[in-house]
């Protein structure tokens, strides 16, 4: 049985069976190959795919930083422009989910209507991490013209990302498995 703790975000292994019901009739492997999944679907898990992939680059750059693979100006230069573009995309991506798509798709199916309130916590809980991330990244950018500041701040920043990262991969993966299913089989004419 699922409790509060097993639907966390930072517990949470995968999005309870009750949920994944549709998943079973549109399993991931076949979403591609469903003509419903052009259009609106791939554009949004493309955006899912620019989140991983930055958050990919940040750790890798951080990662050479701290490996004196890469000059701190650069790092710093990459890290101001992508951890800004970072945290405005995904906010927004969040925001129009909450506000656009969510509501309009809780109702389609009975069986999976509450996936959208763990993902909506799920959201709750990634904005206090991207709080944490800026405060971070900020940090790491303050210390840029001094490398006995900048390597501690950095640390920091890693683990930061590697937190990060891990709780919006298994966000970005249940959300996928809820929503893509539910929008194959009744279509995006509602949205």
């Amino acid at each position: 049985m699922e409790t509060m703790d097993t639907l966390q975000l930072s517990t949470r292994t995968q999005l309870p069976d009750a949920l994944r019901v549709l998943l079973d009739e549109f399993p991931r492997a076949s979403w591609e190959h469903d003509p419903g999944f052009e259009g609106l679907l791939r554009f949004w898990l493309d955006r899912h795919l620019m989140f991983r992939k930055i958050l990919a680059q940040m750790t890798n750059e951080t990662e050479q930083m701290l490996d004196n693979a890469i000059d701190q100006r650069a790092f710093t230069s990459q890290l101001a422009r992508y951890g800004g573009m970072f945290v405005e995309q995904l906010h927004a991506h969040h925001t129009i989910e909450d506000t656009h798509y969510f509501p309009k798709l809780i109702d389609l199916d009975n069986r999976i209507s509450a996936g959208f309130g763990i993902l909506d916590k799920d959201h709750h809980a990634i904005d206090g991490h991207l709080n944490d991330f800026i405060e971070v990244a900020n940090d790491v950018l303050n210390q840029r013209d001094t490398l006995s500041k900048l390597i501690p701040a950095a640390e920091a920043l890693r683990k930061q990302l590697i937190t990060l990262g891990t709780l919006l991969n298994r966000h970005l993966i249940d959300e996928e498995e809820l929503v893509v299913p539910v929008v194959l089989k009744y279509g995006v004419s509602e949205l």
